[in-house]
């Protein structure tokens, strides 16, 4: 669950890198050999085929966050660091969730998924699996509601953002001389 409060609040940083073998390792490598702890990693193909956006979960002060950013821009990897800002970005995550459901039970287990939200996505004998789609507040009070039904397994893909309105990561971007260059 993110939480949005307190001196060592969760911070969302959306990474915009080359899409290019290794770099998920490099920047992930980074966090560890700093002892910075990762809550929640997601990454994909970005609208252009050459990037990537690498959304990572941290938790830490105003200054500690500050470091990882500074960190993360002196990669050559890295094209772009956003802070994404709770009252300015738009998060969510997929969950899907395997829960027992029979004859006498099946009706009720789809009309609390109905409330949710959330999708049918197989169905079997004895249990059904959903999709849901949301922040982890909602994930989570869905998850309590099909407890008394048998939850048999829940897996969470980690969290993504973007910023709301024509703003984009792009606007981050700095071109740095060492573009392309072996800094080894």
């Amino acid at each position: 669950m993110i939480v949005w409060e307190a001196a060592l609040m969760r911070n969302v940083l959306s990474v915009y890198v080359h899409n290019q073998p290794g770099v998920l390792v490099r920047v992930a490598s980074m966090f560890s050999r700093r002892e910075f702890n990762i809550d929640s990693l997601a990454v994909g193909v970005t609208q252009s085929p050459e990037r990537s956006r690498i959304t990572v979960v941290v938790q830490g002060d105003e200054g500690l966050v500050d470091q990882m950013i500074k960190q993360l821009e002196k990669m050559p990897d890295v094209v772009a660091v956003q802070r994404l800002d709770k009252d300015s970005a738009v998060f969510r995550g997929l969950t899907m969730i395997k829960v027992k459901a029979d004859d006498t039970n099946r009706l009720d287990v789809l009309k609390m998924a109905e409330l949710f939200r959330a999708h049918v996505i197989d169905v079997q004998k004895t249990t059904l699996i959903f999709e849901i789609t949301g922040d982890d507040d909602k994930v989570t009070a869905f998850v309590q509601l099909l407890s008394p039904y048998g939850v048999l397994e829940v897996i969470r893909t980690g969290l993504i953002g973007l910023e709301r309105g024509e703003h984009t990561i792009k606007e981050h971007c700095e071109e740095r001389e060492y573009y392309g260059k072996n800094l080894l």
